[in-house]
């Protein structure tokens, strides 16, 4: 079985107020060829088609239009809901789609059912696993309480059990889009962590042929058969070395896996500069920075006049500028970005909670409302489509 691994596509995103849709078209195009000239058994998107749950109408067109290229060359398409996408709204015509080999998994309750495809060898069983908000999913498996681990689990539980009551020798793929252990993060997806650690562990796919992960932006195979393609394009600064691919997988008879990266190509160059303004000024231009997306960190000890105007002549396509003033040796207090740094929205609150009370922080049960109300309010942006719907 020859498959085709990609995810994050996060079709309508900008970079800094700047547009990416001809840098999308461009691995959109380079997706189709790929599926043209290789021709998949199989391609898997594992989530975050979209930036977010009402995209615009040109992200919805090159969808649209990449998707009919697909369905044309006869490859079937697996493709799940993940945490930037409306499911409501991306699962709009699964049935139709299904006829033409585009199978749409967005709904929790459908992710036992696979999509059976064949080769040679006999069936593999492809099951799509949507991102599960904890909050919205809990009574759906009967759980009480838990967080991704626990629903994840649950998801996995039911996947099993339909495994098992396949033809023995069926062999197994699942996409999942989450925040699995290993997997290192980027300034560029958006927070999942709430009530606890986000990430669940590799483990939870042990006895499964192939895991197709999606959410994180960087490619990266966390054991041989549970791998992230990662996004197609960088979607922030943090992703300037990157090495932008899709997986090439061909499972055996047995299972047996093989893997290839298939770079993607790079519309677009990402140039990260630090240093004083005048060093900046002054250094020898880097080679491609005419055409490169710059971000430029200014370390002046206090902002020097006009830093966007002087760089601009310099680096045409300055997109982004900071101040970060080299720290002095006795200064040892930290500034509030760094306090923020690398810090999820749980403790972002409750170090808030700290601060204005002078030092001291929540209790066990303050801690918990502050969890209770974080959730709630990521389940209402997660489920805002459905709410509007309803007319609430």
């Amino acid at each position: 079985m020859r498959i085709l691994h990609t995810s994050d596509w996060h079709l309508g995103r900008g970079l800094h107020r700047t547009s990416l849709l001809e840098a999308q078209r461009a691995v959109m195009d380079h997706l189709v060829d790929t599926v043209r000239e290789r021709g998949p058994d199989v391609v898997l998107v594992s989530g975050d088609v979209y930036d977010r749950a009402v995209p615009p109408l040109t992200a919805v067109r090159l969808f649209d239009d990449t998707l009919h290229r697909l369905a044309d060359l006869g490859s079937p398409v697996v493709l799940i809901a993940g945490n930037h996408d409306s499911p409501a709204r991306l699962g709009v015509g699964s049935g139709l789609l299904a006829r033409a080999g585009i199978h749409l998994r967005t709904d929790p309750d459908r992710l036992a059912e696979p999509v059976l495809l064949h080769d040679g060898y006999g069936p593999v069983a492809c099951y799509g696993i949507p991102y599960l908000e904890p909050a919205l999913v809990r009574d759906r498996f009967g759980l009480t309480r838990g967080g991704h681990e626990e629903v994840l689990g649950a998801a996995m539980e039911r996947v099993r059990a339909d495994l098992a009551s396949r033809p023995p020798g069926t062999r197994s793929v699942v996409l999942v889009h989450a925040f699995v252990a290993g997997g290192q993060p980027s300034d560029s997806e958006r927070d999942i962590t709430v009530g606890g650690v986000a990430a669940v562990p590799p483990s939870l796919f042990d006895g499964i042929d192939y895991t197709a992960l999606g959410h994180l932006h960087g490619a990266r195979a966390l054991t041989d058969r549970v791998r992230y393609s990662g996004s197609p394009l960088a979607y922030s600064f943090s992703e300037a070395d990157h090495r932008k691919i899709m997986w090439w997988i061909e499972l055996g008879p047995a299972g047996e896996l093989t893997a290839e990266a298939v770079e993607t190509p790079v519309p677009h160059r990402l140039l990260r500069l630090r240093g004083t303004l005048e060093d900046l000024l002054s250094a020898p231009v880097p080679d491609g920075a005419a055409d490169a997306l710059v971000e430029v960190t200014l370390t002046d000890p206090s902002r020097p006049d006009d830093p966007l105007g002087r760089l601009s002549a310099r680096f045409p396509r300055l997109l982004s500028l900071r101040h970060e003033p080299d720290t002095p040796p006795d200064a040892t207090a930290p500034r509030y970005t760094e306090r923020l740094r690398g810090r999820d929205d749980r403790r972002v609150a409750e170090d808030f909670v700290t601060h204005v009370r002078g030092g001291r922080g929540p209790d066990p049960a303050e801690r918990a409302l502050l969890i209770e109300a974080l959730e709630a309010g990521r389940a209402r942006d997660t489920d805002r489509d459905s709410l509007r719907e309803s007319g609430r």
